[in-house]
């Protein structure tokens, strides 16, 4: 799938295996990286858990990823999947068995050798239902989940510890995510003693294989990471200590910033100061500002009248003025014409989507029968700029004749409202807008728009339901064989196509990430905006005053 990885396709009976593997893990280092240093970066909030098995929000998920690994990871600012713990990697032509050969001499943080009972051990402890993770569900294609997850067994029965450093997975179905899977925080490697010896607070114990060991935690006050000597990746982390400040207003955390006493703001640039910022030279050239796997959408109950009518929603598509809701957030997103945001593989670059057309807009509807409109209710979530979102999209609708009375609700009464079938005809997803958990097309389809997520209490707020597009989606999942990534991402994007065209959504917008960062950090730009560390990627950057 990707430009380093080296595939080998089956080509005759004896060739029954499809094998990757690494490139030298020294490569991916910057060459003109010092080590040593240190960095300080500032939270509001203070961090629930490090515990890979447990901890599920956007502040921790990178600072877990640095306390830990797992068998797969992603090229550093990039979506590109590489082999991480894995020194290599074979998929069964069928799709269904992953054979993982780990490198040796892997140590975590108390000394001992990471081997391939600890990734069964990982796995068996993260779905089984008594460690309560929220990541459980995402390892369902695994033989034996089913039984572990109602606590008929202890263990995965596909997971099989063939000797100290190969284990073999076995799937029920054929799974092209499942290496993204792999690659999830939920599955990283965990010593079984640490996690038994803390128990319930093994997340405030964290022992792991990572680039960075917890040094220091007080609570409301800062952690401190150092770096692991003994990390097996030569040449990182690039940094010898990370101090995380926490409880810094996001204001504050600017200032400090701007006077030189802190590295990154955690928090982002404050929006009430995001115009200023951008508006000097000094500062925005400090600013790196980069996509993220994120769509912000309203959607249509197509089971509810009207909106069981596609022209209804078509022409919703067309009502909704992109441009101007995108300066209500100061800029900070660009026009969505799709379910996939255009960092994620799959999206379609030659897809225009629904150009935005008032008087069209108006005609479609009076096909559908609604000549005059109709009235209807547009529910949000109540923080700001959600209700300003909601508001504007409320003016845009009015414009062609839909009177949406807005219900600005809590978000947990938003998304009960969701999971309801009669619950909501429209909602505006801002504030719990998909924001994927993997780079990969099918986290966009299966639980947002799929049938499996047309259920009470799902995602799936349009109830939208095609048999068609699911089988389609199953087919494109059955293409396992990263050599041919392409042609998967092709029929991903055909069935993003069709979606629009059942219109089921009004893609509104992509947000966009924007990390401020002191003079001192070093590293490429998309270290600061990696998809899948969030705000940076704490492993490969690093500081330019070093003596």
């Amino acid at each position: 799938m990707k430009n380093f990885l080296a595939s080998t396709v089956a080509v005759s009976a004896l060739a029954l295996m499809l094998s990757m593997t690494s490139v030298r893990a020294e490569d991916a280092v910057d060459p003109n990286a010092k080590q040593g240093g240190a960095i300080t970066i500032t939270y509001k909030d203070d961090v629930a858990t490090l515990d890979p098995a447990i901890g599920y929000d956007w502040q921790n998920w990178s600072m877990i990823k640095s306390l830990f690994d797992g068998l797969m990871d992603y090229e550093p600012g990039t979506t590109n999947l590489k082999p991480d713990l894995a020194e290599s990697y074979e998929i069964a032509p069928d799709g269904k068995t992953f054979t993982f050969k780990l490198r040796h001499g892997v140590k975590f943080h108390n000394g001992r050798e990471m081997t391939a009972d600890d990734v069964k051990y990982s796995l068996d402890r993260v779905t089984n239902p008594k460690t309560q993770s929220p990541g459980a569900g995402f390892f369902g294609s695994i033989k034996g989940y089913d039984d572990v997850a109602a606590g008929k067994a202890e263990s995965l029965s596909g997971v099989t510890v063939v000797d100290p450093y190969t284990v073999k997975f076995e799937l029920t179905r054929p799974d092209a995510t499942f290496l993204h899977v792999m690659a999830i925080n939920f599955s990283h490697v965990v010593p079984k003693e640490e996690v038994e010896k803390y128990g319930a607070d093994f997340g405030k114990h964290p022992v792991g294989t990572g680039a960075f060991k917890l040094a220091e935690w007080t609570l409301g006050q800062r952690i401190v990471f150092e770096r692991n000597a003994d990390y097996w990746h030569k040449g990182l982390p690039h940094l010898d200590k990370i101090t995380f400040e926490i409880g810094q207003e996001p204001i504050v955390a600017l200032l400090r910033l701007q006077k030189g006493e802190i590295d990154v703001p955690g928090d982002g640039i404050p929006p009430a100061k995001f115009q200023e910022v951008m508006a000097d030279p000094e500062q925005k050239a400090r600013v790196v500002e980069g996509g993220q796997l994120h769509t912000g959408y309203v959607t249509m109950n197509t089971t509810m009248a009207p909106f069981d009518n596609v022209k209804v929603r078509q022409a919703v598509n067309m009502a909704i003025n992109k441009a101007r809701i995108i300066q209500i957030i100061n800029g900070r997103a660009v026009p969505a014409n799709q379910p996939l945001p255009p960092s994620m593989p799959g999206y379609d670059k030659e897809y225009k989507g629904y150009a935005y057309d008032v008087a069209k807009a108006k005609a479609l509807l009076a096909e559908a029968g609604h000549p005059d409109g109709f009235d209807t209710q547009l529910f949000a979530m109540n923080t700001d700029p959600n209700p300003r979102i909601a508001q504007a999209i409320q003016q845009d609708l009015a414009a062609i004749g839909i009177k949406a009375s807005i219900q600005s609700l809590a978000q947990a009464n938003v998304i009960a409202a969701g999971g309801d079938k009669a619950g909501a005809p429209m909602i505006w997803s801002g504030g719990m807008a998909w924001i994927a958990d993997f780079p990969d097309p099918s986290n966009f389809y299966g639980p947002i728009l799929g049938c499996a997520g047309a259920v009470p209490g799902g995602w799936n707020w349009s109830w939208y339901c095609n048999k068609d597009l699911d089988a389609k989606a199953a087919e494109a999942d059955s293409v396992v064989d990263p050599a041919k990534a392409g042609e998967r991402d092709k029929m991903w994007s055909a069935i993003y196509d069709k979606v629009m065209e059942d219109a089921p959504w009004a893609p509104v917008f992509n947000e966009q990430r924007f990390t401020m960062k002191s003079a001192r950090m070093g590293g490429a730009d998309n270290l600061y905006v990696d998809p899948v560390h969030i705000p940076i990627n704490y492993d490969n950057v690093y500081v330019k005053d070093v003596q």
